[in-house]
């Protein structure tokens, strides 16, 4: 009895999900009628993606080592002050038993990497060691702009 119910309503509900399809009774196929906002949302979601994949695409590049300690409570003091100072640079947390690490920046230059430790090397006197490293490259501004067709 149950399993007649349940058809009855896959049988009642099938009916109204074709409310959107027409049959093209000279070809026998089936013509869609949809929003032309449906294709649009699907091309912009494809750029979405494929920006996505291209900024964490691993890059080799440099970045600064700021603090290398077995203390939490000090790197994480230290990632507060940088936080703070510096909010434009990204900064990394590393476990590495039993160190903490302390990284900063993301680039694509030794020079780069270079000019910003000669700025805050006086914040931290035990010593700034430029990393190399994988890094992550933000698009550019032409890669995160959408193309719109209107």
């Amino acid at each position: 009895m149950r399993a007649v119910k349940i058809l009855f309503f896959i049988f009642l509900f099938s009916d109204a999900a074709l409310a959107q399809m027409k049959r093209d009774t000279l070809t026998g196929g089936v013509i869609v009628i949809k929003d032309k906002r449906y294709d649009l949302l699907s091309k912009k979601k494809a750029e979405i993606n494929q920006k996505a994949v291209i900024s964490r695409t691993p890059v080799k590049g440099f970045r600064l080592q700021i603090m290398n300690t077995s203390s939490r409570n000090e790197v994480l003091e230290a990632k507060s002050k940088m936080l703070s100072l510096y909010p434009d640079h990204k900064l990394y947390l590393i476990y590495q038993s039993p160190y903490f690490k302390l990284r900063m920046g993301n680039f694509k230059e030794r020079t780069e990497a270079a000019a910003l430790k000669e700025q805050i090397n006086n914040l931290f006197p035990k010593g700034i060691y430029i990393i190399p490293s994988n890094i992550e490259i933000k698009p550019s501004k032409d890669e995160v702009e959408p193309t719109t067709n209107n």
